[in-house]
């Protein structure tokens, strides 16, 4: 062992935790690139089309939309979760204002976020959870809901390629 860490282990403490917060992050960068990512249309009830990467793997659900810098008018994300539930997020490390549908089983919208700002220190508020359980959540760009004029209770449509 190195004299760095023999007569101090809150060194070797601090060390590994930065070592492990390098790799995390990295790993973000790395498996959370859009180009990596499956994609799929949400369509809205006015017409509106959400092209919408799924964030079905632990990574992609925990980092979702963190550290991007930009994010097309008609992009955005779909966290796709095991189960239903009072499921929260937040807005760690985003770049961007987003807004948030939680969307339940049946595809309706039961609760929307508009214009989350991004959080870079903490502590960072959640979002949620949902009046009812939701199996779906969508992140766009902080003003898609006026746009796509969405409204709770509306269904969504989309379809799940597994």
């Amino acid at each position: 062992m190195s004299a760095f860490f023999q007569d101090q282990p809150h060194k070797k403490r601090l060390f590994f935790l930065i070592i492990m917060s390098l790799l995390l992050i990295s790993g973000a960068l790395l498996f959370n690139r859009p180009e990596q990512t499956k994609s799929i249309h949400v369509s809205f009830p006015n017409g509106q089309v959400l092209k919408a990467e799924v964030a079905d793997t632990p990574e992609k659900l925990l980092f979702g939309l963190a550290f991007r810098n930009y994010l097309e008018d008609d992009e955005g994300m779909l966290y796709i979760f095991d189960e239903s539930a009072s499921h929260q997020v937040w807005t760690k490390e985003f770049r961007i204002p987003v807004d948030i549908l939680w969307v339940d089983e049946s595809k309706l919208v039961v609760h929307i976020v508009e214009a989350a700002p991004p959080c870079s220190s903490d502590p960072c508020p959640w979002y949620g959870p949902p009046p009812q359980n939701a199996r779906y959540i969508i992140e766009a760009n902080a003003g898609f809901v006026k746009k796509a004029e969405v409204k709770l209770g509306e269904p969504l449509k989309f379809i799940l390629r597994m």
